[in-house]
């Protein structure tokens, strides 16, 4: 076996720890011997020119803790230059709408040499603001005492605003969600009194069932659909729900595909007339009879297929079967969206499968 002696490849001088009373979250230089020759100046200076992170250095020793550094992407961000940065204190970058409890914050850290990291409005040299996540801490010498304070900025001013337009789109739903449950309430007692007033109850009954089906359908996406596309299995949920709390026995399998919220009215409709005609013809009968409605899309701008399916109903005559007004309101908003229908009068029970296009 060969003995490290007799390898003539040069080795690193073996590591030392310099032992702090300080509390382990503190930053400091444990290992005094990584301060190799050539680190300090040469190695520091290319690696902050080259990373893409604003940094600067404040010197805690001097007169108001000023900038004794700032890399390029830090003049970049705030459009000075080093002549104008180094020697002055970073609240510079302060302005009128700038919030005073971040500020609070940092001063905090710096009194008890602690790590904050917070988010701030900053003013750039032009007067122009931007949202600045920043992260400032302590450096230690090889002695554990306080040599620096460690500043580093991030621009998240779109991601600000994102947040802020993903805010505003969902206190949007919830008002269109408000304004939709009353809107299909009137519309409700609209049909009601109409129905009474020519004395056809029945058909007012069947239509508002159709307008409580969709109402549910919106009501349990609308918060969804502010990020554009919405899990069609809660519509699913919604709408079906009522006939399991019924006792008709229902199972609802499927995937977590997301579709365009415009597809939610064509799947409550659909569903809707599907579990309608279980009630009166079909699965839900009888007590033995049950349905299992399941749906998948391979990808959100692909085809939405859900698959119907009744078991253990009355006994199927396929030649006694006439289209009704359900059949035909499935069929016709089905067509408008390109969508198809396959309908099964299986021995076992009525089988169908929807296909609904998502592109466009």
């Amino acid at each position: 076996m060969k003995n490290d002696s007799d390898d003539p490849r040069p080795t690193r001088p073996a590591q030392t720890y310099t032992a702090f009373d300080e509390p382990s979250d503190r930053i400091g230089v444990e290992h005094a011997a990584d301060a190799f020759p050539g680190s300090p100046g040469m190695l520091f200076k290319q690696a902050m020119a080259q990373t893409r992170m604003s940094i600067c250095l404040t010197d805690p020793h001097l007169d108001d803790n000023p900038i004794v550094f700032a890399n390029r992407a830090f003049r970049e961000l705030t459009g000075y230059e080093d002549s104008e940065l180094i020697g002055r204190n970073c609240r510079f970058l302060q302005g009128p709408k700038t919030d005073p409890a971040p500020v609070a914050a940092m001063r905090e850290a710096i009194a008890n040499e602690d790590v904050v990291i917070v988010e701030m409005l900053n003013y750039r040299k032009d007067g122009s603001t931007f949202w600045n996540a920043l992260h400032l801490g302590p450096i230690y010498d090889e002695d554990g005492k306080l040599a620096y304070f460690f500043g580093s900025q991030w621009d998240v001013t779109d991601l600000r605003v994102a947040r802020a337009e993903e805010q505003h789109a969902r206190m949007m739903a919830r008002e269109l969600s408000h304004r939709m449950k009353n809107m299909f309430a009137v519309i409700s007692g609209i049909v009601n009194v109409t129905g009474r007033m020519r004395g056809v109850q029945r058909e007012a009954a069947e239509i508002n069932d159709r307008i409580q089906a969709l109402g549910r359908a919106y009501e349990t996406t609308l918060d969804d659909a502010a990020s554009g596309t919405i899990e069609i299995g809660n519509a699913i949920h919604a709408i079906l729900d009522p006939y399991g709390r019924k006792g008709a026995p229902l199972e609802l399998r499927g995937n977590g595909a997301r579709v365009p919220f415009s597809v939610v009215s064509i799947v409550g409709l659909v569903l809707h007339e599907l579990a309608a005609n279980a009630t009166k013809y079909g699965a839900w009968i009888n007590e033995t009879g049950s349905v299992t409605v399941d749906w998948n899309s391979p990808a959100p701008d692909e085809t939405l297929v859900i698959e119907w399916r009744e078991r253990g109903g009355p006994p199927i005559d396929p030649g006694s079967i006439a289209a009704g007004t359900g059949s035909a309101i499935v069929d016709r908003i089905l067509r408008t969206a390109s969508g198809t229908i396959e309908r099964n009068w299986d021995p076992k029970g009525f089988e169908a499968i929807v296909s609904i296009p998502l592109r466009g």
